[in-house]
């Protein structure tokens, strides 16, 4: 039978948060990983002159774990996806096509996930003081079926220590705009036990400029209407 295609058509942009310690004072900035543009900016042009079309959807939570001495200790993440891309799943990863996900299935489904999104660093992009930093592979990411959406759920913490000093990004996106993931409220993005002087904000990037810092992670499925969501690219 045929598969289910997302063919939703709206444009998203990465979002980001920045935390950081200058001297006394600590600035945070958060950015979102996907902010939706209206309906009517939904088609975004960039140099090629093609449409931007992201084909997975999902609504997130982050939140930013700081222990006693200032260190990062890890990142949470909820991801709760659209209908269309979680009934994919559902078709693909269902074997015995009982309607429903088993615990070995379940397994599989995570599984997939966690390699797909280890190629782009987790989805994370957390900038110390100017340089990337690399994230460990999550040892708990779960993909599981809330009725009928896909939730996913994972955290990790940076391979070296990250301390909350200078400026601290961290911005949640797949660089290649084919998932679009997005915090629908800047409370979704939260940050615990950051010290009393740390001041926070949320940093809305313009999209064309985050399309074209992250071109060279683009993929062609970015820029055409797909017959089927690639799993490749979960």
């Amino acid at each position: 039978g045929s598969k289910p295609t997302n063919q939703h058509a709206a444009t998203k942009r990465p979002d980001h948060i920045i935390a950081g310690m200058k001297g006394r004072d600590c600035r945070m900035q958060i950015t979102k990983s996907w902010m939706t543009l209206p309906l009517a900016l939904a088609i975004v042009m960039v140099p090629s002159q093609v449409r931007v079309h992201p084909h997975v959807f999902a609504e997130a939570k982050l939140n930013v774990e700081i222990d006693g001495t200032g260190t990062v200790s890890k990142l949470s993440h909820v991801w709760k996806f659209d209908e269309i891309f979680s009934e994919t799943v559902m078709f693909e990863f269902d074997k015995d096509a009982d309607g429903k996900i088993s615990a070995a299935e379940q397994a599989e489904v995570s599984k997939t996930i966690v390699e797909s999104i280890g190629e782009y660093n987790y989805f994370e992009a957390v900038i110390d003081n100017g340089k990337e930093v690399k994230m460990a592979k999550p040892a708990d990411l779960v993909a599981a079926f809330d009725d009928k959406t896909l939730v996913v759920s994972y955290s990790n913490a940076p391979v070296a220590p990250v301390r909350m000093a200078g400026k601290v990004s961290f911005g949640i996106y797949d660089p290649t705009f084919y998932t679009a993931i997005d915090f629908i409220d800047d409370t979704d993005l939260a940050v615990a036990g950051a010290p009393a002087s740390c001041k926070a904000a949320v940093i809305r990037p313009d999209a064309e400029d985050a399309i074209a810092q992250n071109k060279g992670s683009l993929t062609e499925q970015f820029f055409t209407d797909p017959q089927g969501t690639d799993m490749s690219k979960i």
